[in-house]
């Protein structure tokens, strides 16, 4: 009546009565789990969101649990309402020495934007991250590198909140702000620096990929699609999706299968940025073609976009204003930002919450708008 291997167990194990009870128990419990998942649900529910047609599963869980916890770094946000500017205020650079940017900010606002940029960027360090430890009259003198960066990054930030608003306001306003990509940091979180080639030994195409990096996400993938894409601009695509095509994949022109792969390195660059999956912006259906893709696709054009203007125009040329220390260990290359400097593995950064706001300094190039 027993099975053979319970009989066989007693007669090789006549002292050992609790083996096959512990076993049996063991599989047991696993069965009634397994059952009372399929039966009652996971135990940690999902949530979707749907990005296409139902039916075609163009649709991104996430974990209910997940989205219920907010961003840390919500609560550091800074709500301070600007002062509305009346006839007669004096302006900053009617006061202050050497101000090259936020110079028609009035003296209050301009403080008012000078002091929060000390908590998102140096809130240990204080003024003197960038001014020094002098009194407040040596503050016009560009001693410091953190000033002359600070001052580019000032109009980086008005730059984007005024030029690629398709991007960061695709749905409502957000804005960007330092802390943005700072979050209270001096150098913020995921930035990136050149890394290839990553295999020394071997020459060509292998050079590149086949061992794990961040900037590869820990897979073999090429780890140069940041440096390739978002600032070379080499356009994004794949190899020919007809077969037997007469090409010369030496030409520059032509895509080949290296450039697939290291279109599939920045998809999955992109997917762990903002938690989400390839059916966010794609469809399933025809992942090639860009008349079935989703609205979020033309968000994310804009945003590679962007992040192009950002390193070429004013992260990188400030290779030569860092100190040795904040340049790349390997190439010596200015840090440069991609997708998670700001979305740190959320759809919007710090949730869609509208950090733009108060700050309507860093909203425009030109004379802010008070409402």
């Amino acid at each position: 009546m027993l099975p053979n291997w319970f009989n066989k167990w007693n007669r090789e194990n006549p002292k050992d009565v609790f083996g096959p009870g512990i076993l049996v128990g063991a599989v047991g419990g696993a069965v009634f789990v397994a059952i009372m998942i399929v039966a009652w649900g996971q135990p940690y529910a999902t949530d979707s969101l749907q990005t296409g047609p139902r039916g075609t599963g163009m649709s991104v869980p996430e974990f209910k649990a997940e989205l219920a916890i907010p961003d840390p770094d919500i609560a550091e946000l800074i709500e301070d309402e600007p002062y509305i500017p009346e006839a007669g205020d004096a302006l900053a650079k009617d006061i202050y020495e050497n101000v090259q940017v936020l110079g028609d900010v009035t003296e209050d606002n301009f403080n008012r934007v000078m002091a929060a940029m000390t908590r998102w960027v140096a809130p240990e360090e204080g003024c003197a991250y960038c001014h020094g430890d002098g009194d407040v009259e040596t503050y016009g003198e560009d001693t410091l590198y953190t000033k002359v960066v600070a001052r580019r990054m000032i109009q980086m930030t008005q730059n984007i909140n005024e030029n690629w608003d398709g991007h960061v306001n695709a749905n409502k306003e957000v804005g960007v702000t330092c802390m943005t990509c700072h979050r209270g940091q001096n150098v913020p979180s995921d930035i990136w620096f050149k890394v290839t080639p990553v295999n020394a030994s071997t020459a060509g195409w292998s050079s590149n990929q086949n061992r794990v990096t961040p900037l590869s996400q820990y897979s073999s993938l090429p780890s140069d699609a940041l440096e390739k894409y978002l600032v070379d601009g080499e356009v994004i695509g794949v190899h020919s999706l007809e077969s037997r095509t007469d090409e010369d994949i030496t030409d520059p022109d032509v895509a080949g299968i290296q450039n697939a792969e290291r279109t599939y390195a920045l998809m999955n660059y992109v997917s762990n940025s903002l938690g989400v999956n390839c059916v966010f912006c794609h469809n399933t259906r025809a992942f090639y073609d860009p008349e079935q893709v989703t609205p979020q696709w033309g968000t994310e054009s804009l945003g590679i976009g962007m992040v192009q203007e950002m390193n070429t125009e004013y992260l990188i040329p400030l290779g030569d204003t860092y100190p040795e220390n904040r340049l790349g260990p390997l190439h010596g290359d200015a840090p440069k930002a991609a997708c998670k400097t700001c979305h740190k593995g959320y759809q919007q950064p710090l949730q869609g919450t509208n950090v733009i706001q108060y700050w309507p300094e860093l909203a425009t190039t030109g004379t802010p708008v008070y409402e």
